[in-house]
């Protein structure tokens, strides 16, 4: 370097030479105050779904409250509606026995609101069941042996078609689809030849010969 130049470097300001990075100092600030800024939004925005999830889970166990209460409401009260239907045929039957003991010359006329009032207690009670969907299996005579209905108490032999009902001993129930109680029914069977034998195949299907007539 020549003089010249050694006494112009040594002239220039001392931030000459130096302005290129200055800017980058400079813009350092800026970046901590964007990253604040975000830092506090994301923070915000974590309170909120915080606080949405509190107010969902408290609302979720009240909802599991009011289920069990309701749960339990209805395991209290389930046969209120069915209680209240039967309340009539109660009445019924105080009634009778209070006519029943009252004197009476009559025999006759005692028996006649005996049966009276048997047949209308009867008759509530049905109604009663009815409403709750519960219905009688009560088959004709001639009506085909159902084993999904009917349950076979004896065999009797008969001129009727073999597996046919003959008479029903006990009916039986049913609660909308599903059966309480099968109908306990006599069922038909050939008969006997002259030599103790049941006619060929005529006993085929039948249910088990448990008596006869």
């Amino acid at each position: 370097m020549t003089e010249q130049e050694k006494t112009e470097a040594q002239a220039a300001p001392p931030g000459e030479g130096r302005e290129q990075g200055g800017g980058a100092g400079a813009e350092a600030p800026a970046d901590v105050e964007a990253l604040r800024r975000e830092l506090e939004a994301a923070r915000r925005k974590a309170d909120e779904n915080w606080n949405e999830y509190l107010r969902a889970r408290a609302e979720a166990e009240n909802v599991r409250r009011r289920a069990e209460r309701d749960v339990a409401q209805a395991q209290r009260y389930a046969l209120e509606r069915f209680v209240e239907a039967l309340l009539p045929v109660r009445d019924s039957l105080e009634l009778g026995l209070q006519a029943a003991r009252q004197d009476h010359d009559d025999v006759a006329v005692l028996l006649d609101k005996l049966v009276e009032g048997t047949e209308l207690t009867l008759k509530l009670l049905t109604q009663a069941l009815e409403k709750f969907g519960v219905t009688e299996v009560a088959p004709e005579p001639g009506t085909p042996f159902d084993p999904t209905l009917h349950e076979a108490m004896a065999t009797q032999e008969s001129d009727k078609p073999a597996n046919t009902i003959l008479h029903v001993v006990q009916k039986g129930y049913r609660l909308h689809d599903r059966l309480l109680r099968p109908a306990m029914v006599i069922v038909a069977r050939p008969r006997a030849e002259a030599g103790g034998q049941p006619p060929a195949g005529g006993g085929a299907g039948e249910p088990g010969q448990t008596g006869g007539a």
